[in-house]
């Protein structure tokens, strides 16, 4: 159970306390809700290059990490396709550190023109290592497009491509941060060895002052039911022939994401899971074989994907997956296979909040929905989940209409 406080400043900005005197450290998680789906189709990777910029200096720390390292501070950042979340650890003494770093750097960034280029180098590089010089490192950059027509999580957290970085103006970026990095568009949440009081006074006194802008509305173009199957073949210098199957299924926040979930995790969590025993053990079709939601927020996708052993068909080895898919659709899980993985989803959630860390960056993630509560939640959900659940869901995520597949094939 994380306890929590919560209050919201006069511009907008809801703050969350986790008190917890058994640590001696705090910790500050700053969530802004912007994410890859928020980009343009023409000005793409700009919420993933703002994690490296707000590292650059704001309107008046030059550098961000030179102060926080002299009191003993830590600190990182991750961009996905929904939310830009930054956060730090600090000696508890030293809280306040906190605040005035990330005050600032929400007040206003240096806008400095030289950050811009070094970043922008840095992002370009990223895209080039991890996803054009890497084996598979692209695949997101084909399977996202082919998947969803419409919805802005057709193009991957880096971008479509890489020129919408190297052509990112200053102008572009200022926008960008004025329309998103607002205060009533961001949750904080403090933790740790902290109070209440305290968390108050240094909210008022950092983040209080920074003005409250109106908040864009957002409206995101929606994607339609998918009413036929989607194909894609690729080729690339690969070490083996690989598969990728993707499934609509629903968002993080729907009453059906943990039933789907734990479908997942029954397909191929742990070498006795149906996927891994036939496909790998058995039959020795793949080499490697697993399948994950991929947790965002709006409607999102079921993945399946595996490694095929030299001289298996790939149409084949998909064929022995539609079999074990069909199987469930047909006849659903068994009790024991739903125990089995409640109980590693549940000691998963467990063993996660023992980080303070953690707990705060649930708490913020939670209080996105709207309902901070759900927090301490996830674990009802989860025992909740049937296998009947199971059963209907299956009928709906894994029929064929619903389905792409990208067989990737490595040239000879």
């Amino acid at each position: 159970m994380i306890s929590y406080s919560s209050f919201i400043l006069s511009n907008g900005l809801q703050v969350f306390v986790h008190e917890d005197p058994t640590v001696q450290i705090a910790v500050m998680n700053i969530l802004y809700d912007v994410g890859s789906r928020d980009e343009l189709p023409d000005k793409t990777g700009f919420a993933h290059l703002f994690e490296h910029l707000m590292f650059g200096g704001s309107v008046n720390i030059p550098n961000y990490d030179e102060p926080l390292q002299r009191v003993g501070g830590e600190n990182n950042a991750f961009t996905n396709t929904d939310i830009t979340n930054y956060y730090l650890t600090v000696p508890a003494a030293n809280i306040e550190t906190g605040f005035w770093l990330e005050s600032d750097r929400m007040l206003s960034l240096s806008f400095d023109p030289q950050v811009l280029e070094v970043q922008r180098k840095v992002v370009v590089e990223e895209f080039k290592q991890r996803y054009l010089n890497q084996p598979y490192g692209d695949v997101w950059l084909k399977l996202r497009p082919l998947v969803y027509t419409r919805h802005p999580y057709q193009w991957a957290t880096i971008g479509k491509e890489i020129n919408h970085i190297e052509n990112a103006t200053l102008d572009d970026v200022k926008e960008f941060f004025f329309k998103y990095y607002v205060p009533n568009n961001a949750i904080l949440v403090v933790a740790g060895n902290v109070t209440v009081d305290e968390v108050k006074r240094l909210s008022e006194k950092w983040f209080g002052p920074i003005v409250g802008r109106k908040k864009t509305e957002r409206k995101l173009q929606q994607e339609p039911i998918q009413l036929c199957k989607r194909t894609l073949e690729v080729s690339a210098n690969v070490p083996a022939n690989a598969l990728y199957k993707a499934y609509h299924m629903p968002g993080r926040f729907d009453d059906d994401f943990f039933a789907s979930d734990l479908m997942s995790d029954i397909l191929s969590r742990g070498n006795s899971s149906r996927l891994y025993h036939t496909l790998v053990q058995q039959k020795e079709i793949f080499t490697s074989i697993s399948s994950f939601t991929m947790g965002s927020i709006d409607p999102g996708l079921m993945v399946i994907s595996g490694r095929i052993k030299d001289g298996i068909p790939l149409a084949d080895a998909e064929n022995e997956i539609d079999a074990i898919l069909d199987d469930v659709v047909n006849n659903g899980v068994t009790e024991a296979e739903l125990k089995k993985v409640k109980n590693q989803a549940i000691s998963t959630l467990e063993f996660g909040e023992v980080e303070v860390m953690n707990r705060a960056m649930n708490l913020a993630f939670a209080a996105l929905s709207g309902d901070a509560g759900l927090v301490n939640q996830e674990e009802d959900k989860i025992h909740a989940v049937t296998t009947d659940d199971i059963h209907r869901l299956a009928g709906g995520i894994f029929e064929e209409r619903n389905g792409s597949v990208m067989f990737y094939k490595a040239e000879k």
